[in-house]
């Protein structure tokens, strides 16, 4: 529902700008207000929109561009290069090799949907023809191995997890050791939730990190929360990253 009414936002506004019998200065600022405006109302954060207006300041030098240039069309790409760039890690996506093992530790916070999508991840890659197997290193939420039981029993994964040991650390160690024996390509870690506040938990999760030292670190979050994504990002990353 925020991206649809985002993304209408947008489009209205270089709508706007489009109509304009002549695309000069005052025309583009108009339509780079609305479009901030937009973005802002949406929880962007405030220094990336900042960024992007003075990208495009930069690109799109109105004076310079020799008469028969399409302005309109020049403008557009130009937000939507800026658009796409905020959303570009600037480096390529992590992918698994087959034959050679891959272990992948979600993290995140709690009730962000890590076990759902920890399996969702396997099953990926298993119809892509990989070996997945899922470790349960949450020990905290009750019922968490339960639950990756029953997603992995339904996907047909391999997975291993403890009602008895209460140490994520050692369950995960020997998940990663069991499943490598297996001959398995990608082995999938997942830990408790937690926030970047819970010190406890973070040293625990960067003690998991440490022993099953995996290839990949996913943080999986809720993007409902906006602009506070970003604080609990960091946390995670300065932690295991």
């Amino acid at each position: 529902m925020v991206l649809a009414q985002l993304g209408g936002s947008i489009t209205r506004a270089l709508q706007q700008m489009s109509n304009a019998t002549v695309i000069d200065e005052e025309v583009l600022n108009d339509c780079l207000i609305e479009i901030s405006r937009a973005l802002l109302q949406s929880d962007v954060q405030f220094n990336l929109v900042q960024d992007m207006q003075t990208n495009i300041k930069n690109i799109v030098n109105l004076e310079d561009l020799a008469a028969g240039h399409d302005k309109r069309k020049i403008i557009e790409q130009a937000v939507f290069n800026e658009l796409c760039k905020m959303l570009d890690p600037g480096k390529s996506s992590f992918v698994p090799k087959k034959g050679k093992t891959s272990v992948v530790m979600f993290v995140g916070l709690q009730g962000s949907g890590k076990t759902t999508t920890c399996t969702k991840y396997a099953h990926y890659y298993q119809k892509k023809g990989w070996k997945p197997a899922l470790v349960c290193a949450d020990t905290f939420r009750a019922g968490a191995f339960d639950q990756l039981k029953q997603n992995a029993t339904k996907a047909k994964i391999p997975f291993y997890g403890s009602y008895m040991e209460s140490d994520p650390v050692k369950i995960a160690v020997e998940g990663v050791e069991r499943f490598k024996e297996e001959n398995r390509d990608l082995i999938i870690v997942d830990t408790s939730g937690r926030h970047k506040q819970e010190a406890a938990l973070f040293e625990e999760m960067r003690q998991v990190s440490e022993a099953t030292k995996p290839d990949l670190v996913i943080f999986v979050m809720d993007s409902s929360i906006g602009q506070a994504a970003f604080d609990q990002a960091q946390a995670f990353k300065q932690s295991v990253a």
